[in-house]
Formats: C-alpha cells, structure tokens, sequence
C-alpha cells in the first residue's frame, strides 16, 4: 500500500465507545452493525489520439443499521467520530422502536481466507506510465487495420477498504483491490462503420494487464469484433433455437435467473422462482452456482459486507431448485442460514443480497457437435444491455456478436438481433449443454435498487429451444 492501511479505531474512534454506541443503537434490535470504509480510485480515458479525462476519487465514512423484523433504519455519514456516530444512532433507533427484539446470533469469526492480495493496485505502475501505454495501445491498433477509425481506451483501478464491526464484539476487515483495462475500435468501410469492444482484469495488481501479450491481446479481439460487424447483415425474426457461447453469455443467466433466486425477491414472493424449493425449474443437468470464493476474481469477496465469509452456493442442481442467496435479514426471516450475499455499493448504502460470480456448471457435449446439431437458428458470441423483469422472467438482451446458424454451419454474422424468452421457460429447454466452462474476462457490473457492485458470470456452451428472436430480416 501506499500509506498506512484503514485503522478507523486507531486514527477515528475508540473502539470500545463505538461498541457501546452501537450497542445502544441496537438495543432491542434483531441485527445491525457498523459498517466503516475508506475507499480511491483513479480512471483514465484515451479517446480519438488524446487524453480525455484524467479523475481521482477518495472518500470516507460510516453507515450504521439497525433492523427488526422487516424494517432497517439506517444512517451514513462522511464525518466518523463520535458525534456523528452517536447521531447516527439516533436515527437508526427509529425502526427499532419500543425494540423487543433478540440479537440473532453473529456469524462466524474470523480469520478469513484472503482472497486476493491487500494491495493498491496501481501503486507500481505511475501516472506517467499508463498515459504512455494508452497512447501505445491508440497506435497500435491503427497500425493493425488501415480501417481503423477512431480508438479508445481506458485504464482504472480502485482499492475499498472496510471495517465491519458488530455488536457481539466481532470485528472484520478487508482490503479490496480492482484493476481493469477495456479497448473499443471503430472500422470503416464504404461509409459503413462498426465498433468492438474488449476488456478486463479483476481484483489484481495492473501490472498483469499491463504486460504487452495482455493488452495487444485485447486490441487484437476489439478489432476481430469490429470487423466482424462490419460484414454483419441483418438479422432474422422469429422462433428459433439459440446457441449461447462461453463466457460472458453467461450475463443472461446472471440477469434472467440469478436475479430471481435472490433472497429477498422470492421472500416477498415477487420472483418467478418464489416458492419452487425441491421443485424442478430446469432441464436435467443444469446446475447454477454462485461462488464468492474464487481468488482475484471480480465478483469475489474475502467477507461480505455484513461480516459473514462467501460461500460456493449451490442454487439449481441438476434442474432442481434447492437454494437462494441471502443476506443476514432475509435469511433470518426465512429462517435459513446467510450465504455470504450481503453487499453494498459503499457506506452510505444498506445491503442486501446481491450475487457475487454466478455461473452454470459444463456438462458433457462438444461445443462443436452443439454447433452442428443446429438446423436452424443463431450462435450468440457477445452480449450488449439487456433487461429483466424479475416479477416474471422475462427478458431483452441484445447481441453484440452473433451469427446465423443453417444445416449445423456457421454462416454470415447478423446485427441488431434481440434475443426475447424469461427465465424459468429457458431453463427448462435447455437442450445441451457444452464442456467448455468460462468465467467472464472481468468485466461485469451488477445494479439493483440504485446500488452497483462488481459481479462475475460464466457459462459453457448452450443451446436454448424457442427463444424468439428481434430481428430486421424478412
């Protein structure tokens, strides 16, 4: 690091005093904590052969909660001393009320299994340096294709560090590093123009990403997309069989499914996977994991945000639904135990259940015999934004890379296709699954009720039955 690590209770509050006010907060309450974090970060934009934008963000603070029952209060400040801290406590005793209630038990205490290095992941890598590389990476993908139109790119990183404390005494810590390049290109040709797009990273020192064989590897890519774009017609409309790739398709499963087996959407009974436990709400052979334990990824966390450790949760095995993921609140209301879900975007939110790297399992097929048992339909590579509406299923994505699929042969690329299905119905016709297994390159974000946190997806090859399909083509 390069200055001395987050020691709130050092350098901010007495520990013992912040316990007993936090305890007096609390009194009568079912569950809450204090939650305090200091968090950096820098971004560099290099766009059309200059330097576009250059920020820097640090910030601070605390957010306390209490919760009884269904209701939290929950107060935030920048300013952590005792004074704010003791206001805070006013405001959150709100939604205690007369109080009444009993503490639930704490989770488990540490020591955490670490899951990616307590680093700044810039602190080696200068200011100086990356402005260089950017400019490196602007020539060198001109150099690739006299097409090349324009080029931009980006490098950020970030470190949050944060304290958990919680009124049993238990005390949690974490340093969360997270470095990321992406690169987009723009071809012209005959007056058309296309973009392709490429990036990631993870929760690493930039250095890695850095190192030439990586970031020509993904100019390489963002060019390949780009052209492949540019020869691209207009896709087809109607019904058909999709086949998904691995990797990052697995952002579908991740915002039609995952979303949907989150804790407290199927409490309420506002998900289309609400109250389906022991049934099957899958093809045989589908199973979905989520798994906040992998090291460096960019979903993972070495303890959640309520001081419980991630897990490796199983939520569909083998077509049949057997769990959700919860945080400390509704997995007490629906008397289960937490999973390690509970995240935030930052102090001045409350946390809630959120997925961390969700993906399905391979199973046993070829990619390629999954390509050639295709008589109809499409093979979507790359996937842009989409929505979901949980209450249902249903979903929109659109395709950033796909192609038309006839007589199990790979033909023409298509542009503007829409894949349109929900949820639960795709689930069940799943009708292969591949032994490809990937995790996304690191570059996915999560947003839920106005919070963002980073997320990981990943998925093998798929072939889904009867999506329809948006398309222009007649």
């Amino acid at each position: 690091m390069t200055d001395a690590s987050f020691s709130p209770f050092q350098t901010h509050l007495d520990q013992g005093n912040a316990l007993k006010i936090l305890r007096a907060a609390l009194d009568g309450a079912e569950d809450g904590e204090l939650f305090l974090e200091r968090s950096r970060g820098e971004a560099l934009v290099f766009d059309d052969g200059r330097l576009r934008n250059a920020s820097y963000d640090a910030e601070q603070g605390f957010g306390l909660r209490a919760v009884r029952g269904e209701v939290t209060g929950y107060a935030h400040s920048t300013e952590i001393n005792e004074a704010a801290l003791k206001k805070a406590a006013e405001t959150v005793r709100l939604a205690v009320g007369d109080g009444g209630g009993t503490l639930a038990l704490p989770p488990a205490s540490g020591p955490f299994t670490p899951l990616y290095a307590a680093i700044d992941p810039a602190e080696h890598v200068s200011f100086a340096t990356r402005v260089a590389l950017l400019r490196e990476i602007d020539a060198f993908a001109r150099d690739l294709d006299p097409r090349v139109v324009q080029v931009s790119a980006s490098i950020s990183t970030s470190v949050q560090e944060i304290a958990i404390l919680r009124p049993e005494g238990g005390l949690a810590t974490d340093i969360r590093p997270m470095a990321r390049i992406n690169v987009s290109v723009i071809v012209e040709s005959n007056s058309r123009r296309e973009s392709g797009n490429a990036g990631g990273g993870g929760r690493i020192a930039l250095d890695g990403l850095i190192a030439p064989e990586h970031w020509q590897g993904l100019v390489r890519e963002a060019l390949r997309i780009a052209l492949v774009n540019l020869r691209s017609v207009p896709a087809p409309a109607g019904v058909m069989d999709v086949v998904l790739g691995p990797g990052w398709p697995g952002i579908l499963l991740h915002e039609a499914v995952g979303h949907g087996l989150e804790g407290d959407f199927n409490r309420k009974g506002h998900s289309a996977f609400a109250g389906l436990l022991g049934q099957q709400v899958a093809a045989r052979g589908v199973t979905v994991i989520d798994d906040g334990t992998i090291p460096d990824r960019r979903g993972s966390i070495t303890v959640d945000d309520e001081g419980t450790a991630p897990g490796r949760n199983v939520l569909i095995e083998d077509g049949v639904l057997v769990g959700y993921m919860q945080d400390r609140q509704n997995a007490r209301l629906m008397g289960v135990e937490p999973t390690g879900n509970g995240r935030r975007q930052s102090y001045a939110h409350a946390p809630m259940p959120r997925m961390t790297n969700t993906f399905m399992l391979a199973g046993s097929e070829d990619p390629a015999s999954i390509l050639s048992g295709l008589e109809d339909g499409i093979y979507a590579v790359g996937f842009g934004g989409g929505q979901v509406d949980i209450t249902n299923g249903k979903f929109v994505f659109s395709c950033t890379e796909a192609y038309r699929v006839k007589n199990g042969q790979v033909g023409d690329p298509i542009q503007g296709a829409t894949l349109i299905g929900d949820g639960a119905t795709a689930l069940r016709e799943i009708r292969a699954i591949g032994n490809d297994l990937s995790l996304d390159p690191g570059i996915g974000n999560c947003g839920k009720q106005g919070q963002w946190v980073p997320v990981g997806v990943g998925l093998p090859s798929l072939r889904i039955g009867g999506l329809t399909i948006g398309g222009s083509a007649s």
